[in-house]
């Protein structure tokens, strides 16, 4: 059974739009969902070590995506 994180379906809308429009928000949204836990789970140290790997990855990606956009490529359609 998958884990469930508030943080991901910001991601999840972040990795799924074809917008360019419409992705620099997702990204900013998905972002800001994983800073938010990110803060928690420096504050009270809690989280797994699977959900940790799963922001470190997620946030791998959003970066690739970022760049990509920022560089105008990428298989995303034109908005």
């Amino acid at each position: 059974m998958e884990a469930v994180y508030v943080w991901k379906e910001p991601y999840k809308a972040a990795l799924l739009e074809t917008d360019r429009g419409k992705l620099q928000k997702r990204l900013t949204a998905a972002k800001a969902a994983i800073d938010v836990r990110l803060q928690e789970l420096q504050s009270d140290h809690g989280g797994t070590p699977e959900e940790r790997l799963a922001i470190s990855d997620a946030l791998a990606s959003l970066n690739v995506i970022r760049r990509e956009l920022e560089n105008g490529s990428g298989p995303l359609l034109r908005g």
